[in-house]
């Protein structure tokens, strides 16, 4: 059964006009009461409200920058969402889609765009056309290959696609040049090859894949904070490890590892290092203790 995952991060809210001040943007619930407000209108949700479609009169509701339609019974998603180009926020998590249209481009103010727990089995490339998209939630879907569209979109901070069944990255991702946060965990993704990360990229997740080997080229990721490779099949670390200088947090739990690199050491601000899982001799963890100090090592 896959994950529910069915937040709005802190991250792309704060993209969001003034994080959705409840007084200065009230979140309406009703149609009719949106549509009686004598204030404008910039959020509204229909949240778990059994929808099979939306109401046609919310096209009237131009000024809205806040939609959640998460929840609901839709199989897709209805012409009136792409007549609404201010929306900033839009949320379409738990529902049947299976594919977004091409107007998805229309929605030029988009910077948050989620769908999780949907049956998406390919992205729309019009979606590259969203360049003010910070962030994207894919999460819990049927995608095979990692979107290319996204690829196109450097504006974007931060991507979600766990849950999936990606097994191919074009090697492309390093043109997402503000990407902060990726995740791509729970798939089925095994070679990485020499994959090129983003350089402004601080957490990436890749635990339960079936990674062998990580690429050389993570290594060069200087800006890398936190580190999730657990759950994999890795069974070796490359020396050049010592180039993820302002690594924090490194989780490798439940792999194949005998050893590590003694240039692992180089890594000054490494708090916490997770081994647990690993058929390592309990001679090198205490080694790897005296060579660091100030590392928190769970074995």
């Amino acid at each position: 059964m896959k994950k529910l995952v069915v937040f709005i991060s802190i991250l792309s809210l704060g993209h969001a006009k003034a994080q959705i001040d409840p007084v200065k943007y009230p979140t309406f619930t009703s149609i009719d009461e949106a549509l009686n407000s004598k204030k404008t209108v910039y959020s509204i949700s229909f949240r778990e409200k059994g929808l099979f479609n939306l109401p046609p009169q919310i096209v009237k509701l131009n000024s809205l920058f806040f939609l959640n339609i998460m929840g609901n019974k839709l199989e897709k998603m209805d012409q009136e969402i792409f007549a609404l180009t201010e929306l900033e926020i839009l949320n379409v998590n738990e529902n049947s889609i299976k594919y977004i249209p091409d107007e998805i481009g229309n929605l030029k103010k988009l910077n948050t765009f989620s769908m999780n727990l949907n049956g998406l089995t390919s992205i729309n490339p019009n979606i590259a056309k969203l360049q003010n998209l910070k962030a994207v939630h894919l999460d819990a879907n049927n995608l095979n290959v990692f979107p290319e569209a996204l690829m196109e979109i450097p504006a974007l901070e931060e991507i979600n696609l766990q849950g999936n069944q990606i097994s191919v990255i074009a090697d492309r991702l390093n043109k997402i040049k503000n990407l902060k946060f990726l995740n791509l965990s729970e798939n089925q993704i095994n070679d990485l090859g020499n994959l090129a990360f983003p350089k402004n990229l601080k957490y990436l997740e890749l635990q339960q894949n079936a990674i062998v080997k990580l690429p050389e080229n993570l290594f060069k990721a200087r800006n890398l904070e936190f580190l999730n490779a657990s759950s994999n099949h890795i069974t070796e670390l490359s020396k050049r490890i010592k180039g993820l200088k302002n690594i924090v947090s490194m989780n490798l739990a439940n792999n194949d590892l005998k050893d590590l690199p003694v240039e692992i050491a180089q890594l000054k601000k490494l708090k916490t290092l997770i081994l647990t899982g690993n058929p390592i001799e309990k001679t090198k963890i205490e080694r790897l203790k005296s060579l660091m100090p100030e590392t928190q090592i769970y074995f």
